[in-house]
């Protein structure tokens, strides 16, 4: 598996896109005006307290309130997360005016404000640090149980008995040496350290620590094995990197190059138009079937049909290999759309039960090379899949679109005909309501269109009907649905 980032900066964005085997398989996009407030911690004040939801809005300074559940609330002396069962639990930890620290664990979504969390996390290259713990762990994906141990002696020697906070390995920590990851510990102490000073000098409602600009984050998160290559189209932002690469992750310097080509950065492997790609509803399948992705509030449906491709052999086997090839597809749509909350996945209906349990196999396989979390279940009885994925940033056609200010987000609008019978009702109206001389109508060229033509009969009648005569004018602005009908 060949991994390449390529890195596109202007003034205006960043844009990372994560490529793999030579096809788009991620995109990060970060814009100056708009940057992500994931990783954030603020300052906060609590506006309000819901004792029936269990939850409090937060004041951070930003547009709409963030929203505190009780849950998501850390209680002094305790490990674990406590238990918020009575109705008056909210009220026992908060109260209004009260000043709180907080960090951002969801963007603003849409209308929704952020989500927040007391439990503060800190990451580095390695670690992530929990000032409000005082536990060890390992990340899951390291399943070597010697290798577990040896990393939580070495984080248990570096901060010592006296030590404050709790830590979790990463699992970029797999076989690095102790000097590196003490290096790491002891840098994120007095990050906690200076985080602290700013919260005593912090006003209420500002920001006391902002996570790292988008390449940099990246490049933390993402493990030093996978990259083969890291391209930079930009002067500054390479030298910044640069740097940050000698200090944390060294692994990866010789694998950074800045580009200097003339050919724009994202044409390499046609990324830009992979992105446009991606903004469509349909997707094809290179056998000749389809995937039809839907994005709405509550959840994503993701529908397979064969479509043109019609097999060679017999029915069950040309949905079996349809259904295959749409699981890969949907991972890598997923990861490029960053589609997250619940997803549904219409697989074509399969009669052989091994075919269902090779087509549920083949999307948990896939999905491994997921850096998001998600859970997939068993094929329901309507041959239904239904899955989770983990999404804390708003997805591409969010960032990079919005809502259709002619169907009003609806993707459909209404037909040339329907808007001539509404026409015809609206004059009927008029013409009983008002004493007029005749009636001017303003529409799109298309309903003026059939109007004149299709319609002639019925507009012929309708004028010996009411005794006026109708007027048409095209008006060149007005969208399909729009229209008006002027007295005279």
């Amino acid at each position: 598996m060949t991994v390449e980032l390529l890195v596109n900066v202007t003034p205006q964005e960043t844009r990372v896109a994560l490529v793999e085997n030579g096809m788009l398989q991620e995109v990060f996009i970060e814009r100056a005006r708009r940057r992500g407030l994931v990783g954030n911690i603020y300052k906060g004040v609590v506006s309000r307290v819901l004792p029936g939801m269990q939850a409090a809005f937060i004041d951070i300074g930003l547009e709409r309130a963030a929203f505190l559940h009780a849950s998501d609330i850390s209680v002094a002396g305790e490990e674990e997360k406590p238990e918020h069962n009575g109705d008056d639990n909210i009220t026992r930890l908060l109260s209004e005016g009260q000043t709180v620290l907080v960090q951002v664990i969801k963007d603003p979504l849409g209308t929704k404000g952020a989500r927040l969390t007391t439990h503060i996390t800190i990451p580095s290259r390695y670690l992530v640090f929990m000032p409000e713990v005082s536990n060890v762990g390992v990340s899951q994906r390291i399943e070597d149980e010697t290798e577990r141990q040896r990393l939580r002696d070495i984080v248990l020697a570096a901060r010592g008995e006296e030590g404050v906070g709790g830590f979790i390995l990463r699992t970029a920590a797999e076989g690095v040496n102790e000097e590196a990851i003490a290096y790491d510990l002891r840098f994120l102490q007095r990050l906690w350290a200076s985080v602290q000073e700013r919260v005593g000098s912090a006003a209420p409602g500002e920001v006391v620590h902002e996570d790292l600009p988008l390449v940099l984050r990246v490049l933390r998160d993402i493990s030093d094995a996978e990259v083969e290559k890291l391209r930079i189209d930009s002067r500054e932002t390479f030298q910044r990197i640069e740097d940050f690469v000698q200090r944390f992750t060294p692994d990866l310097a010789d694998k950074l190059e800045y580009y200097p080509g003339e050919r724009p950065i994202f044409d390499l492997y046609s990324v830009d138009d992979e992105i446009q790609k991606a903004l469509d509803r349909k997707v094809q399948l290179k056998s000749g079937g389809h995937l039809v992705i839907d994005q709405t509030e509550a959840m994503t449906t993701i529908d397979v049909n064969t479509g043109a491709y019609v097999g060679h052999r017999n029915l069950e086997e040309t949905i079996f290999k349809t259904n295959l090839e749409a699981a890969q597809a949907i991972v890598r749509q997923l990861r490029l759309r960053n589609l997250g909350g619940i997803i549904i996945v219409d697989f074509i209906d399969m009669q052989t039960e091994e075919h269902k349990r090779q087509v549920l196999r083949a999307l948990e396989k896939h999905i491994e090379r997921d850096h998001a979390n998600c859970h997939i279940s068993e094929i329901s009885s309507l041959g239904l899949v239904q899955m989770t994925r983990k999404r804390t940033r708003e997805s591409l056609e969010h960032i990079l679109c919005e809502t259709c200010p002619t169907c009003g987000g609806r993707a459909s609008v209404k037909s040339a005909e329907t808007v001539c019978y509404e026409i015809f009702r609206e004059i009927l109206r008029e013409a009983r309501q008002f004493d007029v001389q005749k009636l001017l109508v303003l529409a799109a060229q298309e309903v003026v269109d059939m109007l004149l033509d299709e319609e002639s009969t019925s507009l012929a009648e309708l004028e010996a009907f009411i005794g006026k005569p109708i007027k048409f004018q095209v008006e060149a602005l007005y969208n399909q649905e729009q229209f008006d009908v002027v007295l005279m």
